[in-house]
């Protein structure tokens, strides 16, 4: 017992939540609307419920759940380092943000040195995810795929588990999934973002926004993220608060690579990451290349760089 409430039981679960961030906080949160009970810590959030990693392990009863949304890499490596110490043999951690599948063996070591249980789970769902629930992707032993199934039925959309739940295989396989797709995304998002840039380019079209929304029911197209282009249409119909700029948060950059690691082409998915790569160049080095060859073998006209 603990000033937290009671020792889980039943479908009533109790686990720790490291990170609130858009992700995260909202998870928390649609734990909590489901009737478990999540803790919340993040360093960085007025709506941490704890002040300190050693609060949260303190305030959990045991064998405890620490689930991690936090930034891929030294980010998440630092606290699954730090939970080594504070966590004891049949704890489980749950690595829930978009950690690189090939870290998670590490992880799942390193932990495993005390005997703490470790699952991947890539998660889908943005800020929208705390209504209409996550895609899960887990990646871990049956035992603990098991232990947290009441967690999983509670982040996921109603309805028949298998349409947005998957035990994705071994511990790694959950990211790796998670992985391709975001991957997928990237494709999806560039080729919706060049047939709106093609429709506002013609003058024979005369609402962008009106062709894409009549695409949202009945077409072969229609999808989610056309949705959302829709509604961002409907907000801003120039995009003109936004600038072209585009990240990438680095699954883009694996999918690929893990493609070229495999012989599994790919050029879709390339093609919107490098895409993102010259959203970035304000003044390409490679097409200033492209004019001085077309100057020097055909004579052909080329800007200069004033004009």
């Amino acid at each position: 017992m603990n000033r937290f409430g009671s020792q889980q039981n039943g479908e009533h679960m109790q686990l720790g939540f490291v990170g609130l961030g858009r992700m995260g906080l909202n998870m928390r949160d649609r734990l909590r609307e489901h009737g478990h009970e999540a803790i919340g810590y993040d360093p960085n959030s007025d709506s941490s419920d704890v002040e300190t990693l050693d609060d949260l392990i303190g305030s959990l009863v045991t064998p405890r759940i620490v689930w991690l949304m936090v930034p891929a890499g030294d980010a998440t490596r630092g606290v699954v380092s730090t939970l080594q110490t504070l966590l004891e043999a049949g704890d489980l951690v749950v690595d829930g943000g978009n950690s690189r599948f090939s870290d998670d063996r590490i992880s799942a070591a390193v932990l495993g040195e005390r005997g703490i249980r470790y699952v991947d789970c890539g998660v889908s769902g943005g800020i929208w995810g705390r209504t209409n629930g996550y895609a899960l992707m887990a990646g871990g032993g049956e035992p603990d795929i098991t232990r947290l199934m009441p967690i999983f039925d509670a982040l996921r959309p109603s309805g028949d588990r298998r349409d947005s739940f998957v035990h994705a295989g071994p511990i790694g396989a959950g990211h790796y999934a998670k992985m391709v797709h975001n991957g997928i995304e990237y494709g999806l998002m560039q080729a919706y973002a060049e047939g709106y840039e093609l429709l506002d380019a013609e003058d024979l079209i005369t609402d962008v926004g009106a062709v894409l929304r009549a695409w949202t029911e009945g077409t072969v197209v229609r999808s989610w993220l056309l949705d959302l282009l829709v509604d961002a249409l409907a907000a801003d119909p120039e995009l003109s608060s936004l600038s072209g700029y585009t990240e990438d948060s680095g699954e883009g950059r694996w999918t690929v690579e893990e493609a070229i690691a495999h012989s599994v082409p790919a050029p879709v998915i390339s093609a919107a990451l490098f895409a993102r790569f010259a959203s970035r160049q304000n003044d390409s080095a490679t097409m200033k290349a492209v004019s001085a060859l077309r100057r020097q073998f055909g004579g052909h006209t080329v800007r200069s760089s004033t004009s």
